[in-house]
Formats: C-alpha cells, structure tokens, sequence
C-alpha cells in the first residue's frame, strides 16, 4: 500500500495510485481536536504541528499542513495581529488610509515573526515526516494579500479607481509571496498553496488584466523551485475559470458553488481538482453515507486526477463520524 507522499505525488504526477489523495483543510477544527483552541494554533507552530500531525493519523489524511490564517505576510508588513481563542486572528490594515508603500515594514521570512513561525512548523514536519506526508506550504495571492494591507473595500475601490497602485501593491505582494513560498520549499514544503479568496469578487475583466498575469508569475516562480502549487480560491470562480486555466497550476480547490464538470472541462486533465463537498450542509450537518455519496459524484463528474477535499475549510464542530467518512479510502479508478 502507499503512503501519503506516494499517492499524493503520483496523483499529481498523473500516474495511478491505490487511493484518492485526501487533503482536508484543518485549522480550528485541528487545534480542538487536541483540546486547544484557534488562538494558540495560529500563534504558536508547535500547536499547529501537534494539532496536523493527531489528525493525518488519526483521520488517515495523506498532507500535513501549515495553514492557519491569512495575515503571515501582513504582520511582516507591519501589521498588528490579534489572537481570537474561538476565531481566526483579527488583523490592522497597514495601508487603510495610506498609498505611501514606504510606509510598509519590509517582510523577510526568516525573521519577521509569524512568517518564520509557518517556517518551523515546516520545518518540524520534515524533520519527522518527509517523504511519509505530502508537506503543504502556504502563501497569500497577490489579490489577497492586498486586500490584507489596504481592507477589502478600500482595495476594491483601487482596482476600479486606481489600477497603477493596485499593481504596484501587487507587485510588492508578489514579490514577498516568492521570498516566502522560496524559504518554505527549502524548509522541506513539497507543495505551495496559494490563497487569493479576493479574486473571486471581481470581474473576469479585471482578473485577467490585474490578477491572474501576478498569480501566474507566482506559479512559475515556485513550480521552477522545484515544487508544485496549488490555488485555493474561496467562492464562486465560474466566471475565472479560462484564466485560472492558463496558470498551469498543478493543483485546484472548488468550492461547492462551483459545477465540477464546469471546472473539468475548462482546465483540461493536467490540472488535478479537489473539492467540492459543501463543507456545513453536506460534511458538518449531513451523515457519513451522505458524504460518501457526495465524494463519489464529484468523483464520477470530474474523473482523473482528483483528491478528496471540501470546498473550503473543515468547520468547526463537524463530527469526528463525518470526518472519518470523508477520510474514508476511496480506490482510485483508472
């Protein structure tokens, strides 16, 4: 039988494995799993890493994971980050009022606090687990991470009103998320994610000119450290499927608001999907064989390469039958 890393790196590969691939997103579902809570998760790598590691055994999920909140890259850039004990961290917005990017602190991975943080969890996983678990690193898109430091609303507002500081925002974005995603490969990360949810709340029109051209520069900087990406956009990304399809990205999540077939055949069968189990109606609130079920028609309608995944995140107070229904070994059919 394989373990995690095989069936993980040789789906992605396009090669056959036992198993689907199963990469649940945890974060405060993990942190109270082991009788903790979201505060000491995102604040300290040593809870995160207890916390994945119970759960990949106990579950048999294929990926640890370092994924914990979007505001990493923020506190480097002078944010202040607030520990919520039942919630993700609140975050300041650097430049809410402000265009002046020399206001801004200048983010380096190995000293800015919660950057290096994501680091040593990394770090730790490689230590005890490299080539037994797929290691999932995680960066903000350029999308995102701009929204970070200005607010969402206000960085809307750039994107219609000011497209050259939208993109020198960017830019900036871009190039801290290679800095960071590059000391995360060499911690020991085999994949990078990249978070970019803003994206889906605009138009097709102004992804393809302002975001997606950033996104790609990021996919090709981290595919040519030699590891491979993954793009989680939150929500409904019908509408940027044709420029999500030119990313050549190796990975993708689908929400559950998403058609899979849709996503099938716009990216093409290079692309390995995962998702699109609605995370609170199907997978917190519905059953063990509803979950089942719902595992194998995303599987049926989206066919190879495929991983077993929600739409977004693993909600808190999902039941551990649910759970383990969703982790449950599903064959991979040629």
């Amino acid at each position: 039988m394989m373990n995690g890393y095989e069936r993980y790196i040789g789906v992605i590969r396009g090669q056959p494995a036992d198993y689907l691939p199963r990469i649940p997103i945890l974060m405060q579902y993990a942190a109270e799993y082991i009788g903790s809570d979201y505060a000491a998760f995102a604040s300290n790598y040593q809870v995160l890493v207890k916390a994945n590691e119970q759960c990949v055994k106990d579950f048999g999920i294929d990926q640890l994971s370092s994924i914990s909140d979007s505001y990493r890259e923020a506190q480097g850039f002078g944010s202040t980050v607030k520990y919520i004990k039942d919630g993700p961290p609140h975050s300041t917005h650097p430049l809410q009022d402000s265009k002046d990017l020399s206001t801004l602190l200048k983010p380096d991975p190995m000293m800015s606090e919660r950057m290096l943080d994501r680091v040593k969890a990394i770090e730790a996983y490689k230590e005890d687990f490299q080539g037994e678990y797929s290691i999932l690193g995680w960066i903000e898109g350029p999308a995102a991470e701009a929204a970070d430091l200005r607010g969402v609303t206000t960085f809307m507002i750039d994107l219609m009103k000011d497209e050259v500081f939208a993109s020198e925002l960017m830019d900036l974005c871009v190039e801290v998320g290679i800095s960071f995603a590059q000391t995360q490969v060499h911690a020991g990360a085999d994949t990078i994610g990249i978070g970019d949810a803003v994206a889906s709340l605009v138009s097709p029109h102004t992804y393809k000119k302002l975001i997606q051209p950033r996104e790609k520069q990021l996919v090709r900087a981290i595919q040519d450290m030699g590891a491979h990406v993954k793009l989680h956009i939150c929500g409904n990304i019908t509408h940027l499927l044709p420029g999500i399809a030119d990313l050549g990205i190796d990975l993708l999540d689908v929400d559950h608001m998403v058609k899979m077939s849709t996503v099938r055949d716009t990216v093409g069968h290079r692309v390995t999907i995962a998702g699109n189990i609605d995370p609170v109606a199907v997978v917190r609130n519905g059953t063990p064989t509803a979950i089942k079920n719902a595992i194998l028609s995303a599987y049926e309608e989206v066919g190879n390469p495929h991983m077993v995944n929600a739409g977004c995140e693993i909600p808190s107070g999902t039941p551990i039958e649910n759970l383990r229904a969703l982790c449950e070994p599903v064959p991979y059919e040629p």
